[in-house]
């Protein structure tokens, strides 16, 4: 079997991908967690009489727990699976990364395991936000002075 014959085959075996129901679904989902989450912050704003700024603080402080708490009781892989970007995408996703990494790396201990290996999912997310962020704003200096 020649190169082009095992990509031949390899095209013919592995399962297409429905892009355009992915990102129905993502949409959908994260519509559904922005739309939970206003409906939070709105509640905490009239109830608790809260800042709207310090309710969206609380907000992602509670998103984040409920992610990791997914994560570390084992749903939050399977409804990714589902849902795909809708949940990986926004603050769910990132949380979901350090959770992940750290119950891999946990019995290795708090220094080889976790120190080393705690951002190693989300690192690249991390640096790539850095670099953006740097060099949009130098953008934003030159053509708003």
């Amino acid at each position: 079997m020649n190169k082009d014959e095992y990509k031949k085959l390899v095209d013919e075996l592995t399962p297409k991908e429905k892009r355009a129901k992915n990102a129905f679904v993502a949409f959908l989902v994260g519509g559904l967690i922005g739309f939970v989450g206003q409906v939070i912050v709105t509640i905490m704003t009239t109830t608790f009489e809260m800042e709207v700024v310090e309710a969206y603080s609380w907000l992602c402080i509670l998103i984040i727990f409920i992610a990791s708490l997914l994560t570390s009781l084992g749903f939050f892989d399977n409804f990714v699976t589902r849902v795909k970007a809708g949940l990986i995408v926004p603050t769910t996703g990132f949380a979901h990364s350090i959770t992940s990494a750290a119950l891999d790396y946990k019995k290795e201990g708090m220094i080889t395991g976790l120190g080393a290996n705690f951002f190693k999912l989300a690192g690249s997310v991390l640096l790539y936000g850095i670099i953006a962020a740097f060099f949009l704003s130098i953008f934003g200096v030159i053509i708003y002075g």
